[in-house]
């Protein structure tokens, strides 16, 4: 499942984090690449122990606590810290990869999930030629490339890449969720059911059905659930 999540980030944070961006130390993108995704591997990142990636992690985990459809299809339980990554010159693209399974925060040790993925796109698609994220699933391949402070969310499983960016510069925000809700099928039902609630809640109001909806929701919840 593909979520496009738009809006994440206002105008004023976007600007925020580009000024921040602007004097960052970029290094070897393959510093937080496994074996198989270093062959592959080929951009810049910022690394994770510096105050540029304090500041603007800082933004985007607070944009993303308060962002309602982002926690409704992600339902997480642990966000990995968001990375910050740049595609442009000889350093322009990432191969087809699968993402690690299991992360480990530098910082505090803790052991995340990859449930999901998400890309949280910084430059204006207009600045830059090419760099789509493709994903792979069942249905093909999708090639996703989002307006600035949109972000796309799919499953860890999946294989994907960067194509090569063939004009200006890529810059994004890319983490990983473990979700409270483990498989996959039962976060889509979840979902969907929680936007048919809102859909009925904006046209009947509380009424009788829109309650008994709501309850089954969170009994499923309650069932699957790990907190």
């Amino acid at each position: 499942m593909l979520i496009h999540i738009p809006d994440v980030l206002t105008a004023e944070a976007l600007t925020k984090c580009r000024t921040i961006l602007e004097a960052a130390p970029w290094a070897d993108g393959r510093i937080t690449a496994g074996t198989q995704s270093a062959q592959v591997k080929n951009n810049r990142q910022l690394p994770e122990d510096t105050p540029e990636s304090d500041a603007l992690r800082a933004i985007v985990l607070e944009h993303l606590n308060r962002n309602a459809l982002f926690l409704s299809a992600a339902l997480p339980r642990r966000i990995f810290p968001p990375l910050f990554n740049r595609y442009e010159g000889a350093a322009n693209a990432f191969g087809n990869h699968i993402d690690n399974a299991v992360r480990i925060c530098a910082a505090t040790g803790e052991r995340v999930r990859t449930d999901l993925s998400a890309t949280l796109f910084l430059s204006d698609p207009d600045d830059y030629d090419g760099g789509e994220l493709v994903i792979e699933d069942t249905y093909g391949a999708h090639a996703v490339k989002l307006a600035a402070g949109d972000m796309v969310l799919y499953p860890g499983s999946s294989l994907h890449r960067v194509e090569p960016v063939t004009r200006g510069a890529r810059v994004a925000s890319f983490f990983w969720m473990e979700s409270m809700v483990r498989e996959t099928e039962r976060r889509r039902l979840l979902f969907e059911m929680d936007m048919a609630i809102l859909e009925l809640r904006e046209t009947q109001g509380d009424s009788a059905p829109t309650v008994n909806l709501t309850g089954c929701y969170h009994n499923l919840l309650r069932m699957w659930a790990e907190v």
